[in-house]
């Protein structure tokens, strides 16, 4: 697992902007390593995500639930049914080709699993006449909430890939951030690098090209 310091210093090295007046500095390197790192992801199936990226997916063990009124779930279930939604925001959850990359939702003790739908869905089988024989449970993702119909668990347990699972952890609060591990796997970090290297090396070009630099040098006169 390579660090912030290491990941920038190998892509500056493959673009030769090494020198300190380079147009490219290390905050935009380090940017664009996590954009092309979230693409290469939301390019994959939740399927695939589990298969290559299964060391990115976090279980939130214990998520608190509230009562909610169902005008706020966006929903018109039938009169009776309770809905419930996660008590806080959840943690930007990174998208897959297929949608959220949420492995699990399921209640705490995991003996009951919750299914993705939508709140449109939810209110067109709920008129079913075989909906009363449906017992499976539900769940719908809006403005960063998760909303679960007809449950009466007070919480949750979740498990996906989360948007600061990419970001450097540390337990060092002191340590500085070049010294901090970067949480990409090592086969999607070679795609990333490899990505950012070419946009830069394109960069590096463009803003070296004689031609170019002259035009530029014309309009700033």
């Amino acid at each position: 697992m390579n660090t912030i310091g290491e990941a920038i210093s190998r892509v500056r090295n493959a673009i030769k902007a090494v020198d300190t007046d380079s147009f490219i500095t290390d905050r935009l390197i380090y940017s664009n390593i996590i954009k092309y790192a979230k693409m290469y992801i939301k390019q994959q199936t939740a399927q695939s995500a589990q298969t290559r990226f299964n060391s990115l997916y976090v279980k939130l063990p214990c998520v608190d639930l509230i009562e909610v009124d169902r005008v706020e779930a966006c929903c018109e279930p039938k009169s009776g049914v309770l809905i419930k939604r996660t008590k806080d925001k959840l943690p930007g959850i990174l998208e897959g080709a297929g949608g959220l990359l949420l492995r699990t939702v399921a209640s705490v003790d995991g003996s009951h699993e919750v299914f993705r739908s939508t709140p449109q869905f939810y209110t067109a089988q709920q008129k079913t006449s075989g909906a009363r024989y449906n017992k499976t449970k539900y769940y719908w993702y809006l403005n960063g909430y998760l909303y679960i119909p007809n449950v009466d668990w007070d919480a949750i347990a979740i498990e996906g890939i989360f948007e600061n699972k990419l970001m450097p952890t540390c337990e060092d609060p002191c340590l500085p951030i070049q010294d901090q591990y970067l949480n990409i796997p090592a086969e999607l970090f070679a795609q990333v690098e490899q990505q950012v290297i070419n946009d830069f090396g394109r960069m590096s070009q463009i803003n070296n090209d004689p031609a170019i630099a002259d035009k530029q040098s014309q309009l700033r006169s």
